[in-house]
């Protein structure tokens, strides 16, 4: 069922037939591969990369910090470009672009090239916002918390099963004669990511469309909103509430970044492991996307129901305090398999928050939608970027470094309890969740 402007009041997950559906299923997919391959040289990097082009812990380090740096400009720019030519058109332009650099990293010969690489590859974590623009604008204000989660969730599995299939890729193409030695493989490994890619592109082009209606070029009502979009970025700009959403993805969002571009090389460090195991481990944290973050979406909807757009304001806070208090925990686990589990629930506070963030995304300004959730999602990487940069320079070993950060989530957390929404936008929202309710009751 669908509300009057078209967007879908239920997900039916295995459905092809409606263009909302289609384009549920393409966002995730887009966004994992995405994913995948923005994250794809982490696992091969402290045995494989980095001996093959004799880089230092501080250029890996490096390395990362501009693989997610550059993520937070380019989120920025994707939100602005999602309201001037829509999502449709900017996710297949991505995926191309991110085709041609995932694969030309197998080519880089130095620091200076791999550096430049790795930028290059950052742009492609911004897919993060058109995926949940484009669920944004295909599902009714009754489901539009669990949809933005689950494409996201879904998408972030990328992150963890990038941990264990990439050395695993890089080993078949060795035994297969694709590569020339151990230290190489990882440069033919770089194709699969890429290829993947482009056949997403593809089906991303012929499938989904800007919104429920058509393409924004060509609907005339969409016209004066792609004219104004610098405008809706500024508008955006100046409402506290965007800036205090942004804080508090990074601490959840930048987190599970930091976690992803650490976790092996950390269990490889600390507890002695291989890195065909250490990334076995490490794709756990981010495996849990496969709910977790769908749940915190869900739950966001759920609070909604009874408590409105506060209701999902405060479940944010709550679950961001909880992954405070699981990171602290995780941060002082010295056994393996206590360490796992503190892991897990670590990861699973994390996503439900990321969830939570993005129920609260779509109802700040729905004019300026890809502004809102462009400057929201450039806030996880501004918050990798801080974190790194305080292991990089601080001298403190990771897990005292985990210790810090999870009192710097709580804190941010508590700042959520600012974020305040007008009587008038609280009624409308009501209004809007109980028609997409009987929409689909109906």
């Amino acid at each position: 069922m669908t509300t009057a402007n078209g967007k879908a009041t239920r997900i039916d997950l295995l459905s092809w037939s409606t263009v909302q559906m289609r384009t549920f299923h393409l966002t995730w997919l887009a966004f994992f591969i995405c994913f995948f391959g923005w994250f794809s040289h982490a696992p091969l990097l402290p045995a494989t990369i980095g001996p093959d082009l004799g880089l230092t812990k501080s250029q890996m380090i490096t390395a990362f910090i501009a693989s997610v740096g550059v993520t937070i400009f380019a989120r920025l720019f994707v939100g602005y470009l999602c309201d001037r030519i829509g999502p449709r058109r900017s996710y297949v332009g991505l995926l191309i672009f991110g085709a041609v650099v995932v694969a030309g990293s197998s080519f880089v010969n130095s620091w200076e090239t791999y550096l430049f690489s790795r930028l290059c590859i950052g742009v492609i974590g911004a897919s993060f916002v058109i995926t949940q623009y484009h669920t944004s604008v295909m599902f009714a204000p009754n489901v539009v918390g669990i949809a933005n989660a689950t494409t996201a969730g879904w998408g972030n599995l990328g992150g963890g099963v990038t941990q264990a299939a990439m050395p695993m890729v890089a080993a078949a193409m060795l035994a297969f004669g694709f590569a020339e030695s151990d230290l190489s493989k990882w440069r033919a490994a770089m194709f699969v990511p890429a290829t993947a890619m482009l056949i997403i592109a593809f089906l991303y082009w012929r499938f989904t469309t800007d919104c429920p209606k058509g393409n924004y070029h060509e609907l005339p009502e969409m016209k004066p909103i792609a004219r104004n979009s610098g405008g809706a970025f500024l508008e955006a700009c100046k409402d506290y509430r965007v800036w205090v959403l942004c804080m508090i993805y990074a601490g959840c969002f930048g987190m599970e970044l930091f976690v992803n571009g650490r976790a092996a090389a950390y269990y490889q460090g600390r507890f002695e492991l291989g890195e065909t195991t250490a990334g076995v481990i490490a794709s756990l944290f981010g495996l849990m996307n496969i709910f977790a973050r769908s749940l915190g979406g869900w739950l966001g909807d759920r609070f909604a129901s009874a408590g409105g757009l506060t209701g999902r304001v405060r479940w944010l806070v709550l679950i961001m305090m909880a992954e405070g208090v699981a990171l602290m925990i995780f941060s002082r686990m010295d056994v393996l398999s206590p360490a796992i589990i503190a892991m897990i629930v670590f990861s699973l506070c994390v996503q439900m928050a990321e969830g939570a963030t993005y129920s609260v995304v779509p109802f700040v300004n729905p004019k300026a939608l890809g502004a809102v959730a462009g400057i929201v999602g450039a806030g996880g990487n501004l918050g990798a970027v801080m974190y790194a940069q305080f292991l990089l320079r601080s001298g403190y070993a990771l897990q005292d470094c985990f210790l810090y950060f999870g009192v710097f989530v709580m804190v941010v957390g508590a700042v959520g309890t600012t974020v305040r929404f007008s009587s008038e936008t609280e009624a409308q929202a009501k209004a809007d969740f109980q028609a997409g309710l009987a929409a689909k009751a109906g």
